[in-house]
């Protein structure tokens, strides 16, 4: 019984309704091109910013819809290291922050470099430094053996689990990358978005590691997105997108890979999610140049880093409330001195006390960015 797509004759031959899917691919192209053309009328710095968020965004989302949080203070930092941008107040990362920053910035920033096994591997290896997945021991920097069993995507409590979907036996695995890599590849005519939802559905189809897949999936649709875009910096995350409508990301390729080979739904499902993710970006971009708006009306009246430092965090979108305690620890002063800093904020305007008094007291910029709806 034919279950999965990948036993179908003409695997991996898909087919699709190209006249249906036209006038959506012609929005999402046009989104594209309006969306460069914003990014590229701004200045270098804010440039360089809007990436930066971009790319953060991008790992941040990309490893939660696995079930993994990273620090985003972390995650920052390591970007803005590997791209060489000046910024304050970076940090020491984690390898397992650093692994997937450096998956991610090779995907985006090389993408006119060939797809090969050994870069696969790379960033595998990267993903998975300790050679464990949580407390498992796995197969790192290597297709996956099924030497515990076949590759499976189950859901449900132990005993009463549900399999949604069973991948190619392991002993198949290469032949089925060098035929997907050789594709990748290949210079045909395509149009490039059409190949990113392929190149996305046919890897995830695969399922080639014993973790990861996921993950390096959607960098392998961002590495194929800048080609699209044509530059590698980055404006739109459709990993943030993914997470935001991850349970019918999972019904559309469940559905998908239990189907025939015509993927012109999961195309449709792509596209609209990439188009989404691209009208999303506005909130990126809005967010960059009140950045700059902010500290062309108030950089002058800030008087010192710790002040600086603070306000970008509160900026950038501060974890919790901030406190005179946490102002202390993050700029490495005594509490007195943070009040200072606080208290001088305050008489300019630019900071103001939240209503909750005693021990509760916790500070918030005056004019503060509000996200639009």
């Amino acid at each position: 019984m034919k279950t999965y797509i990948y036993q179908q004759n003409n695997w991996p031959n898909f087919t699709w309704d190209n006249k249906f899917l036209v006038p959506l691919l012609g929005l999402v192209r046009n989104l594209q091109g309006k969306m460069i053309g914003k990014m590229e009328s701004l200045g270098f710095d804010l440039r360089s910013e809007a990436v930066l968020e971009t790319l953060t965004l991008d790992v941040l989302k990309s490893t939660e819809i696995e079930g993994q949080i990273l620090n985003p203070e972390q995650v920052r930092s390591s970007i803005a290291k590997r791209l060489g941008l000046e910024i304050s107040g970076l940090i020491n990362s984690d390898r397992e922050v650093d692994g997937v920053v450096d998956m991610m910035v090779d995907a985006t920033q090389n993408f006119e470099k060939e797809l090969t096994i050994d870069r696969l591997f790379d960033w595998h290896s990267a993903l998975f430094p300790t050679g464990k997945s949580g407390m498992h021991k796995i197969i790192v920097g290597n297709w996956r053996d099924d030497s515990t069993g076949p590759m499976q995507v189950v859901s449900g409590a132990m005993g009463k689990e549900k399999v949604h979907y069973k991948a190619p036996d392991a002993t198949k695995i290469k032949k089925e990358m060098e035929f997907f890599i050789n594709w990748f590849n290949s210079e045909e005519k395509l149009d490039p978005v059409i190949k990113v939802g392929l190149a996305h559905l046919w890897f995830v189809t695969i399922h080639p590691f014993e973790d990861g897949n996921g993950r390096i999936a959607r960098a392998i649709a961002d590495m194929l997105l800048a080609r699209s875009d044509e530059i590698s910096q980055r404006f739109y995350s459709m990993s943030a997108q993914i997470r935001l409508e991850r349970n019918g990301y999972y019904d559309i390729l469940e559905k998908t890979q239990k189907g025939t080979l015509d993927v012109t739904e999961w195309l449709e499902w792509f596209l609209n999610c990439l188009k989404n993710a691209l009208h999303a970006s506005e909130q990126i971009l809005a967010r960059v140049l009140y950045k700059h708006q902010f500290w062309n009306k108030y950089a002058t009246l800030v008087l010192n880093d710790r002040q600086v430092l603070l306000l970008n965090k509160l900026l950038d979108g501060f974890d919790g409330k901030l406190t005179s305690s946490k102002w202390a620890k993050i700029a490495k002063c005594s509490t007195d001195t943070a009040l200072r800093d606080i208290q001088n904020l305050m008489n300019k305007q630019i900071l103001q006390k939240n209503t909750a008094g005693g021990r509760s007291t916790n500070y918030d910029l005056i004019d503060k960015y509000e996200k639009k709806i």
